[in-house]
């Protein structure tokens, strides 16, 4: 127990002193001697120090109220500041050209964005941590943009998704329109500020930053947001937005130690990642894509924040009340059965 004003506890003598003060100044009446009274019994008089000595009681229970006793308990919490995390995968038809792998086998660009996307998820104990405790979405775009999943803490049903995604084959539906899908995510990344979606999705942490990585291997040609639309509304709602573009093949021969020459397409998405605070790379095969992954991974780190509260009880009613209960007594003995003639 702590005192809020411990220096009013410096006053605790001065009801015993007060007291004993009054009783020496009380006004007497001088007898020449006590003798004819011997033979009296006491009665009531031997009870008349039960009033003053509550006074006393009360006075001291009062300067102790005084000085406000408290009772504090201080709590510890971790607070897990995750991120809000919007996945773009292009599943247009290009997306089925093979890509070469880590041992120099080929297979498709689709099943390895998906394979590459799960390891992001869910790591891989190597490269990839995964992103346990942020909040995760999943939006695939051909022709139109479709969100599969939305933002959510189910990680097991969302990589269910992922390992499920197909190209789109249906002629009418193929193209590419990234612009629509980068509108899309960056509109549920902004909903995260209404108190009723939050309430909905049982959002109590706080949500550090709002990121989106784009997958494409095409230029937009389809929708009805142009990428540098779509990105502006990223911008305006605080969303970082990660570009990756998925390349044929890697330079090779004497040009491999040169920068990359952008295509017009490259430099739209470079823009956009620029215009974000985001980052854009370029990817050719199983390793270098896993490499991009690998380094968003890192920049984009979920923090846990250490909180201290402190919690003060007070507890200045109970001398107060005390003091109460010792007053009413002294004063209503005083009045009627111990009352005395000055």
């Amino acid at each position: 127990m702590s005192f809020a004003y411990p220096w009013f506890l410096l006053l605790l003598p001065v009801p015993a002193i007060a007291a004993f003060a009054w009783q020496r100044s009380r006004a007497t009446l001088a007898v020449p001697s006590l003798q004819l009274w011997n033979h009296a019994h006491s009665g009531r008089a031997r009870y008349l120090w039960i009033p003053p000595a509550l006074r006393v009681v009360a006075m001291t229970l009062l300067v102790v109220a005084l000085a406000r006793p408290q009772a504090g308990s201080t709590h510890t919490t971790q607070v897990n500041e995750g991120i809000a995390i919007e996945l773009l995968i292009d599943v247009s038809s290009s997306m089925a050209m093979n890509i070469q792998l880590s041992d120099q086998e080929q297979t498709t660009r689709m099943e390895v964005a998906k394979e590459l996307v799960e390891r992001f998820i869910a790591g891989d104990g190597d490269e990839l941590s995964g992103r346990e405790g942020d909040l995760l979405g999943l939006v695939t775009f051909a022709r139109y943009a479709d969100t599969r999943s939305p933002l959510t803490f189910g990680h097991d049903a969302l990589l269910q998704l992922v390992r499920s995604l197909e190209i789109q084959e249906r002629p009418n539906e193929d193209g590419t329109a990234y612009g629509d899908a980068l509108a899309v995510a960056a509109a549920r990344l902004e909903q995260l500020d209404d108190p009723e979606v939050r309430e909905r999705r049982s959002l109590e942490g706080e949500i550090s930053s709002r990121v989106i990585i784009l997958l494409t291997d095409g230029e937009n040609n389809s929708g009805q947001h142009l990428p540098v639309e779509a990105a502006g509304l990223a911008k305006e709602w605080g969303c970082r937005v990660y570009c990756i573009s998925l390349g044929d093949h890697a330079p090779t021969g004497p040009s491999a130690s040169m920068p990359h020459e952008l295509s017009e397409a490259e430099r739209v998405l470079e823009h956009i990642a620029i215009e974000t605070g985001g980052l854009f790379r370029t990817a050719f095969d199983f390793d270098s894509l896993l490499s991009v992954y690998a380094e968003v991974d890192q920049l984009e780190q979920s923090r846990i924040v250490t909180r201290n509260y402190t919690r003060i009880a007070e507890l200045f009613w109970l001398p107060l009340l005390a003091a109460l209960l010792a007053l009413i007594p002294a004063f209503v003995l005083e009045a009627t059965w111990l009352r005395t003639v000055p």
